[in-house]
Order: C-alpha cells, then sequence, then structure tokens
C-alpha cells in the first residue's frame, strides 16, 4: 500500500485533512496504559498550536538576525583596520613632510 505522508512529515500540513493514525491490530508488550486511547493519541498529534506552526519560522527569523549581526562585526572590522591603515600612512606621510623640512632648515 502507497502511502504519501508520514507522521513526521504529513502529505498535508492542515490537521483535520491528514489521515488518521493507524489502528494497530495488536498493542506491543510494556506500552501505553488502557486509559489512554488511541483517538486520544490521535488527538493530541492534530492539536497542534499556532506557536508549534510558527517554530521554523521564529528559527529562521533568529538565524537570520545572528547571521546580520555578524555580517555588521565584519564590516566594522574592516572599517577599523581602514582607518589603521589609514592613519599609519598619514603618520609615514608627517614623518617625511618634518623630515623633509629639517633638511631645508639645516640647509
Amino acid at each position: 500500500m502507497k502511502r504519501i505522508g508520514t507522521i513526521d512529515r504529513p502529505h498535508t500540513h492542515d490537521p483535520r485533512n491528514q489521515e488518521p493514525m493507524p489502528i494497530p491490530t495488536r498493542e506491543p508488550v510494556g506500552s501505553a496504559t488502557p486509559d489512554v486511547t488511541i483517538i486520544g493519541a490521535n488527538d493530541s498529534r492534530q492539536n497542534r498550536t499556532r506557536e508549534m506552526q510558527l517554530i521554523p519560522e521564529a528559527m529562521a527569523r533568529a538565524h537570520m538576525h545572528d547571521r546580520l549581526r555578524e555580517a555588521e562585526a565584519q564590516r566594522q572590522a574592516l572599517r577599523l583596520s581602514n582607518a589603521r591603515r589609514m592613519q599609519r600612512r598619514a603618520e609615514r606621510a608627517s614623518m617625511r613632510a618634518r623630515r623633509a623640512l629639517a633638511m631645508a632648515v639645516m640647509h
């Protein structure tokens, strides 16, 4: 028998349109107590809250937030390294100018 979806990956995400869980022909030894019925398990499986359905979206949002924070940190580090490079270049130019002035004064 060919089944399109599974419990973990149902064919449809709408709990009302999902097939009910198959009723086992024989209860395994040491499983649920008799007061827990298959209908209760089926109802709890289909009673997905909105919060649970939004978990992947929240995880994606958190992931993107982390990536944006990393990108901003990298941009800030790049700006800092560029500023230090320019400062060293300016200091070297200043020293060349001082040296040239000293040479002009001495001669």
